[in-house]
């Protein structure tokens, strides 16, 4: 099967879960990787106007290839339309990744904007918030739409 295009920037998607529906929105495109989400606050029995939603606080951010996932029908799901993103949601994420030791205990973090890689042995708290730089399947993706 050859991959799907890339969904749009500030495309909003609408994900079927077992708890409702569910809302992600596409941030930024990187080259060497799939969509950048950000999950919608909420969770809804019936669709909200497209214009709240963009305007919607962010639960979480991953690396999702959410087109790929709705045209292989492993998501279950459409594409709703774009809108702009809001202030808050317009930077890069940061995401971050572990280094570890023999013994699996983080040594140091890796931490990329989607332009620069930087480590910090000894990151500010707010890191632990950061999305893990890795790739999330649509199961993981929707079970962690359940979750939050």
């Amino acid at each position: 099967m050859l991959a799907a295009a890339k969904l749009p920037l500030g495309e909003i998607v609408e994900i079927t879960t077992q708890h409702g529906l569910r809302y992600v929105q596409i941030t930024h495109h990187h080259p060497s990787y799939p969509e950048v989400v950000r999950a919608l606050k909420g969770c809804f029995e019936q669709r909200p106007s497209l214009d709240s939603l963009a305007l919607a606080q962010s639960d979480f951010h991953a690396l999702c290839p959410v087109g790929d996932s709705l045209a292989a029908g492993t998501l279950k799901g459409e594409a709703l339309g774009s809108r702009p993103l809001p202030d808050h949601a317009r930077a890069f994420p940061t995401f971050r990744t572990p280094i570890r030791d023999r013994r699996g205990d983080v040594i140091y973090w890796w931490f990329w904007d989607g332009e620069a890689l930087r480590f910090d042995a000894a990151p500010p708290p707010e890191a632990e918030t950061w999305p893990l730089r890795e790739i999330t399947g649509a199961g993981t993706l929707l079970r962690r739409l359940t979750q939050s």
